[in-house]
């Protein structure tokens, strides 16, 4: 049968493959366009089959949101380059793996077509990584952020009885906080005590290698006690340098909005993702 370019550009605008691998599954399925759409799903899982051993460094998280912004959701997809990051076919396919994760359903089997024909186009080797779900669990806000047109995405939940939109700007305000400091734990009682002992360890033996010795072990006591705090202050949200103003830790600065809402304010949880980390 003889293979047009109409039927091609038919092709082609049904599933955004080139132009060349449209004309082969075309020839391939006897100009029978369902069978040509097969073709290549199909020859897109055998592409990534092929680059399963490529790196996948590179991509994108997204961010969805419900519209009365209860329910919120980053997904992450990788690929290998760059420059396929930046197409359309793959912005478009994450911000759907985002909405699909909104919804509570499984990326990869919701999107599996429109997957296999994105391996299909970017010949690369797409990874659907990871994503994350929050629904607001009692009185509160959400709050989503993407950072560096996508390199890091965030979500974080503030508790409080009180509503008022400082309540909003002030979540914002703490994704700002955890897109740039990278906290793992919100207080510092969420640390587990193997974390500060190793922590400690290293610590001590580099004050050792400097001193030549260890201090007493009366004195040890304090020295340990200063080093876990300011640990702590590295890794726990609510005693970093709040980013907006260093003069503060977060704790003050939600201490502050707090008192001006009228109703204590706690950080209920958060999710950081990095691409790629």
């Amino acid at each position: 049968m003889e293979i047009t370019i109409a039927m091609i550009k038919e092709l082609r605008e049904a599933t955004a493959a080139g132009m060349g691998a449209c004309k082969e599954a075309l020839q391939a399925s006897n100009g029978d366009m369902k069978e040509a759409v097969k073709y290549l799903r199909e020859k897109g899982l055998a592409v990534a089959a092929k680059r399963v051993d490529k790196e996948s460094k590179q991509g994108i998280i997204a961010l969805a949101e419900a519209a009365d912004k209860k329910t919120m959701a980053l997904a992450e997809v990788n690929c290998e380059t760059d420059f396929v990051a930046k197409t359309e076919a793959f912005i478009k396919f994450v911000d759907d793996a985002a909405k699909v994760a909104l919804e509570g359903n499984d990326i990869e089997a919701t999107l599996k077509d429109d997957y296999q024909m994105l391996l299909t186009k970017t010949g690369e080797n797409v990874k659907i990584r990871r994503s994350e779900r929050y629904a607001l669990e009692g009185a509160g806000v959400l709050s989503g952020y993407i950072h560096m047109g996508g390199k890091i995405g965030v979500l974080v939940e503030l508790a409080c009885e009180k509503d008022d939109p400082a309540l909003a700007d002030a979540a914002h305000m703490i994704c700002l906080q955890i897109a740039a400091n990278a906290p793992k734990y919100i207080n510092p009682e969420d640390v587990p005590q193997e974390e500060i002992d190793a922590e400690l360890e290293i610590k001590l033996n580099a004050l050792k290698e400097q001193k030549g010795k260890l201090p007493p072990e009366q004195a040890l006591v304090g020295i340990k006690k200063g080093m876990a705090a300011k640990y702590c202050t590295q890794i726990c949200l609510v005693k970093q340098d709040y980013v907006a103003d260093a003069d503060m830790t977060v704790e003050k600065y939600l201490d502050g909005v707090a008192k001006n809402i009228g109703a204590a304010i706690t950080v209920k949880r958060f999710a950081r993702l990095q691409l790629g980390a």
